[in-house]
């Protein structure tokens, strides 16, 4: 389709970017947003979250974090089912408040999402160094914020940033099977880690009294882990990425992104009960271990308890890297074909048919950070759950303006199933939830604010984006809005989300 103003506008050329092929099947995605939403933390952070909550305040607040996901959930799976494009949250903030909007989305999602491909990168370098720190500790090159960096750990990073990007210029379908071969291998793994630990002669439930940190109220210890939530959740929102690509019906999307959160807060509950029953954990958070999930699991499983875990954070870092490559690569997707950014990031592979200019563009870009060090990326990794919190803002609030109450009228123009005031009250809570954690990582003094350097880190990423927004205005004259809907949307938008006539739509020249 193309619209009738293609002749008064230079910036368009009247034809359709060419649109992602339909290879993904449903296991496939329910994969990647599972995969996504449980990296290296699920393994490396139990001890730190027994501290903060200890064992019934721990798994309470990832259980309950889950089920606030789930709020926010329902406004994905209405907008998945009705825009089903490249660029996800992308496209629910431009058919909801316009491309301005659109553009600061898609800006915090692409940080966002690049900084944790780079940090499951580096993890997957520190699982190496843990384990085999003689070989990997080798050729010091400086220390960057108290972490040494080694030419061994950065070549790890980087192989592994270069084997995820072939992977996914390759082939969505290849991906998305590896995606999902590995979150099977991964569950199996966490299952077998819990009922090994569970059946063990040597573990007394005792360990795992008492329930909650010692002078901590139950209600706080709960909400430091609740406040965790964005960060440790993410990846759930992936699945709007891909939406062009399912090779089954968008209404489905809700399903698998309830099953996907189910899944993964079962599997951080799984991983912080083993843990915190393997071992007194109230001693074991005490000690100045550098890996104290593994300390406590090798106690009493040996070997073999080393081995899974090592499977199983391998297979969370490599779902990781994969999951944020197909997102990061499709917001790109959605901002080349708005003419937001370059247009190269609108092309196809000539044989793949994959996003490959925004593929390569990730990869490059994180390449550059092993040779930073751990401790400065975790600065900018850090307020990352920033960006993806707007995202859940934007999509929620896009949803209850869309939403009307079940007895309303109905209109020309409705989308199907828009008259419902359950899912308006349901949308609404979840951008109150989005909020919420907005609050918890900005507001000085809540259970998760963000450092100094994560907040100065935010501010120049912001300013950045102010910079490049300005830079690109003249371009985005030359657009209309009605022909971004087109190039983003892949047809006008429809009559019942209908924005106010703007400036850019009366005179796209900008006169």
């Amino acid at each position: 389709m193309t619209s009738p103003m293609a002749s008064a506008s230079p910036g368009f050329d009247g034809d359709q970017p060419e649109r992602m092929e339909k290879t993904l099947k449903a296991h496939w995605v329910w994969a990647i947003a599972l995969g996504s939403a449980v990296g290296w933390g699920a393994f490396i952070l139990p001890t730190d979250w027994l501290a903060m909550g200890g064992p019934l305040g721990a798994v309470s607040g990832f259980l309950i974090g889950g089920a606030l996901m789930v709020l926010i959930a329902v406004s994905y799976g209405f907008l998945i089912k009705s825009f089903p494009v490249s660029g996800g949250e992308l496209a629910f903030a431009l058919v909801g408040f316009g491309r301005t909007h659109a553009f600061f989305c898609g800006w915090f999602l692409t940080l966002g999402y690049t900084c944790i491909v780079a940090l499951n990168a580096s993890a997957l370098a520190l699982l190496f160094r843990k384990l085999m720190p003689d070989v990997v500790q080798q050729g010091y090159l400086y220390t960057v914020a108290g972490w040494d960096v080694y030419l061994v750990e950065v070549i790890i990073s980087m192989v592994a940033l270069a084997v995820f990007a072939y992977l996914n210029i390759r082939g969505t379908a290849l991906s998305g099977r590896i995606q999902f071969i590995a979150c099977v291998i991964m569950l199996i793994a966490v299952a077998c880690i819990l009922v090994a630990v569970i059946a063990s002669p040597q573990v007394v439930f005792a360990n795992a009294l008492p329930a909650f940190p010692e002078n901590v109220n139950p209600i706080a210890a709960i909400a430091a882990i609740v406040a965790i939530a964005p960060w440790a959740f993410i990846g759930f929102d992936n699945v709007p990425q891909a939406a062009e690509e399912f090779d089954f019906p968008p209404a489905k999307a809700m399903k698998l992104i309830v099953l996907a959160l189910l899944a993964a807060a079962l599997l951080y509950a799984a991983m912080i009960a083993a843990v915190a029953m393997a071992a007194p954990w109230e001693a074991l958070v005490a000690g100045d271990s550098a890996w104290g999930t593994a300390d406590a699991l090798t106690g009493v499983l040996g070997g073999s308890g080393l081995l899974l875990l090592t499977i199983g954070i391998t297979m969370g870092v490599s779902t990781g890297l994969n999951g944020f490559y197909v997102s990061a690569s499709r917001i790109l997707l959605g901002m080349g074909r708005a003419q937001m950014v370059p247009k190269m990031f609108a092309r196809l592979h000539p044989k793949y048919k994959t996003p490959y200019v925004g593929v390569i563009f990730v990869g490059a870009v994180c390449l550059v950070s092993p040779w930073f060090g751990r401790a400065a990326l975790t600065w900018v990794v850090d307020m990352s759950a920033v960006g993806v919190t707007v995202a859940y803002l934007y999509t929620c609030l896009c949803a209850f303006k869309i939403f009307r109450p079940t007895n309303s009228v109905e209109r020309a123009g409705d989308l199907e199933g828009t008259r419902s005031t359950s899912k308006k009250v349901l949308s609404a809570l979840g951008a109150v939830t989005a909020l919420v954690f907005m609050a918890l990582l900005l507001v000085p003094g809540s259970p998760g604010v963000l450092g100094k350097e994560s907040m100065s880190a935010l501010a120049v990423w912001t300013l950045l984006g102010v910079v490049f927004f300005m830079m690109r205005r003249k371009h985005n004259k030359t657009l209309s809005d009605e022909q971004v809907d087109i190039l983003v949307l892949g047809a006008p938008r429809p009559e019942g989300t209908k924005l106010k006539a703007s400036s850019a739509s009366a005179d796209p020249a900008g006169n």
